[in-house]
Order: structure tokens, then C-alpha cells, then sequence
């Protein structure tokens, strides 16, 4: 009975994302991969959380070592349109990350680019952080998605 409850405990907090370490603190979590920043990944886009409809990304800006919310992050978005990559402000958007590093942002599905399902482009900016590129891959008909993003410290 005993290693049921411990199994059920085990399986309760993998469920739910938590990385504990033999002393029952979070334990690091795996620092996300880099990706290319495709075309028009310039970080100059205009602070807002809103450029269309159509689909709402939800995420998460976690710090390595310890699985922590990193709060104030600069979060770079821009996606490919109907007509592709044009460079303007209206496929590009940033936002800033709360105290528990969360973050929305709201568009239009993104098209194919190429052979490239449709994706959204984010790169991360924290002056105690690494900076990192990276991508969401929207799946075919999703109104919704979320999205972790883990960082590296600097030190």
C-alpha cells in the first residue's frame, strides 16, 4: 500500500511539471534549445501583447537552475503572414513577463513558411540571462497554445 502512495505521489508531481530534488527543493529544469531567428528577427517590435485574432500563445519564462519565474523579460514575437515574412510592425510584437514570468500574446494563425509548418518566432532578452531564439509550432487548428521557456543565467 505503501509503494502505491509513493508511486501515485511520484506520478502527482511529474503530472504536474514540478521538479523536486532529494531535499523537496525545486530541482533545475532543462534550459530550452536554441532555433535559427528566421527572416525579419530584428528585436525592435512594438510593445504590445495584441496584433490580430485568431490565436492566443500563453507562456511561461522559467530560470534553469531552479525552475523560478524570471520576471521582466523582454518576450520578441513575430510570425509569418498570408503573403509570408514582410518586414513591418504588423506581423511583430513584445511583450514584458510578470512576477511569475507569464506572458500572452494574440495574432492571427501564422501561415507556412516554405516547409515549415506554422510557427510563431520568440527570442527572450533578460539582462541576467542568456538570450534565446526559439520557435512555436502552431498544430493544425489549434485557437490556443502555451508554450515553457527555460533560460540560462549568466552566472
Amino acid at each position: 500500500m505503501l509503494r502505491m502512495l509513493v508511486c501515485l505521489a511520484a506520478a502527482a508531481v511529474f503530472a504536474g511539471g514540478i521538479a523536486l530534488s532529494a531535499s523537496g527543493q525545486p530541482g533545475p529544469c532543462k534550459p530550452t534549445a536554441s532555433d535559427t531567428p528566421g527572416p525579419f528577427g530584428r528585436l525592435d517590435a512594438p510593445r504590445r501583447a495584441k496584433i490580430g485574432t485568431g490565436h492566443v500563445l500563453q507562456g511561461r519564462v522559467l530560470r534553469a537552475t531552479d525552475c523560478a519565474p524570471v520576471s521582466r523579460a523582454v518576450v520578441f514575437l513575430w510570425q509569418a503572414g498570408p503573403r509570408g515574412y514582410v518586414y513591418r510592425p504588423r506581423g511583430r510584437a513584445s511583450v514584458v513577463t510578470d512576477r511569475l514570468g507569464r506572458f500572452r500574446f494574440e495574432g492571427p494563425v501564422p501561415s507556412s513558411s516554405g516547409f515549415r509548418p506554422p510557427h510563431i518566432h520568440i527570442a527572450v532578452i533578460h539582462p541576467a540571462y542568456e538570450e534565446l531564439v526559439t520557435r512555436y509550432v502552431v498544430r493544425r487548428g489549434a485557437k490556443s497554445g502555451r508554450i515553457k521557456i527555460v533560460l540560462t543565467p549568466l552566472l
